[in-house]
């Protein structure tokens, strides 16, 4: 996905699967601590339901929405963190592995991964 975008910008956008289906709406962005790059969106699946998280690569934003490269059962069953907290490292690797994604090489230390788009605090 392009990283010269703002992240605050994907709020409120719709979220579709690998099928072109609408999923839900795109609810907060998660920016990598270490890098600032947006790396997960909290998507809203429906109107009394969860968030689900995804992966913001490999997915692609176009006009319409954000499109994920992955089945709408495979989205909706993501772990669910609950949305406006932090994600934890253990957290993120439930993802990655959840999505069988390829973990990002070690930096040489050991980020705080989650933090969410516009906010400052780590809550």
């Amino acid at each position: 996905m392009q990283t010269d975008i703002d992240p605050r910008s994907l709020i409120g956008r719709k979220a579709f699967d690998r099928n072109g289906h609408k999923i839900g709406t795109v609810d907060e962005v998660y920016l990598d601590d270490a890098t600032g790059v947006p790396e997960w969106a909290a998507v809203r699946t429906g109107l009394f339901s969860r968030d689900a998280f995804v992966p913001l690569e490999p997915s692609e934003l176009t006009d319409d929405g954000l499109h994920i490269p992955f089945e709408r059962s495979l989205i909706k069953d993501a772990p669910d963190f609950g949305v406006g907290r932090h994600l934890s490292p253990e957290q993120e690797l439930q993802l990655y592995r959840h999505y069988s994604l390829t973990l990002p090489p070690p930096s040489g230390h050991v980020p705080d991964f989650g933090r969410i788009a516009g906010r400052d605090d780590a809550a």
